[in-house]
């Protein structure tokens, strides 16, 4: 499997895998992402390259986007919130490759990344219903710090979302 940067050719493939993971989360009545988010951060998010993507043999296995803010950071309790930090945002796992290690492994190169950017954490937001993706931070060694950013989405939706955090070791 290879990691590289998103390209704009990868935008119509990423579409239709976070399309099934949509689907797939709406499935197990985890419904915090639609049409518009993820899939219309895509090309933003490779214009300022700052979008990867696992692939193997031409398909895409997984994607997420590390940035150097948040919205919510201010509205939780960093370990330390002056350290240098990356966050990792819209991270997906194609539904073809779920419950096979994905998760884990694109976690870690997620760290190896934000360690070479001289960060001293990865830290990211994950919505409170949103139980698997936490258990799967968890099981990597990512701590949830004190906090809820309330994210509004519109009058009717608001996303409770916890943030965790792990040092890269630099």
């Amino acid at each position: 499997m290879n990691l590289r940067m998103a390209n704009m050719d990868d935008l119509p493939q990423l579409k239709a895998v976070y399309e099934k993971i949509i689907d797939n989360m709406n499935k197990d009545n985890i419904q915090i992402w639609d049409e518009i988010y993820p899939c219309e951060f895509f090309g933003d998010d490779i214009a300022n390259n700052r979008l990867y993507v696992l692939e193997e043999n031409n398909e895409i296995v997984s994607a997420f986007a590390l940035c150097n803010s948040n919205a919510g950071a201010e509205y939780v309790k960093w370990e330390n919130k002056y350290d240098k930090a990356v966050y990792i945002d819209r991270f997906g796992v194609n539904v073809n490759y779920l419950r096979k290690g994905i998760g884990s492994l694109m976690l870690n190169k997620a760290i190896t990344l934000a360690r070479s950017n001289g960060a001293k954490y990865l830290r990211l937001f994950v919505v409170d219903i949103n139980e698997p993706a936490i258990n799967l931070y968890i099981k990597n060694g990512f701590k949830r710090v004190d906090g809820i950013y309330d994210e509004i989405i519109d009058d009717d939706l608001v996303l409770h979302e916890f943030g965790f955090e792990i040092e890269t070791s630099i």
